[in-house]
């Protein structure tokens, strides 16, 4: 496996101001100033990488007048990957395990309802629900519906009404002398 190497800071070089080699490094590398005078108080600027490509950051940073030393950092993915590998299964199993309880809970609950149900009534809606299934469909049918008859006696009472009040009106527009009084 390839050891990886970080880019940290050691000083600046002789003649070189602080603040003109981080806006020099931050134009350069096209980062925000924040970073680059963070990577001053030893924090990291770049990711860890291979050797040759650690040298190269450390000869940009050397082009700005920034000193810089090169640190072994440890890889340690190969026992963290069978950990997480072996946590993961743990879990999984964990979740697993949980899954069946819960459905044999389930289960056991559903057969306390279905004792508590009397039988009538079990077979009641069993019948109701075969039942549906054996109906016709109703599109055989006429959709629209027969009117009911009503009885005509308030029909004719409301034309003779009309019928005799246009007779008064037609006499008092006639005769207007005959129905005053």
């Amino acid at each position: 496996m390839a050891e990886n190497f970080r880019v940290m800071f050691a000083g600046l070089a002789k003649d070189t101001d602080q603040a003109h080699a981080i806006s020099q490094l931050a134009t350069r590398l096209k980062a925000p100033t924040a970073k680059v005078a963070a990577f001053f108080e030893n924090k990291p600027l770049f990711a860890p990488c291979e050797k040759e490509k650690a040298l190269k950051q450390a000869k940009i940073l050397a082009s700005v007048g920034i000193k810089s030393n090169l640190a072994a950092v440890e890889s340690s993915t190969g026992t963290s990957n069978s950990e997480t590998s072996s946590q993961r299964d743990e879990r999984i199993f964990n979740a697993l395990d949980y899954i069946t309880s819960s459905l044999i809970r389930i289960e056991e609950k559903l057969d306390d309802l279905e004792q508590r149900f009397p039988a009538n009534q079990q077979q009641a809606t069993a019948d109701e629900d075969e039942d549906w299934q054996t109906d016709d469909i109703l599109l055989d049918e006429e959709l629209t519906t027969p009117i009911k008859k009503r009885s005509n006696i308030l029909l004719f009472s409301l034309i003779a009404m009309v019928v005799i009040l246009l007779v008064v009106l037609g006499l008092s527009f006639a005769f207007p002398d005959l129905l005053s009084v």
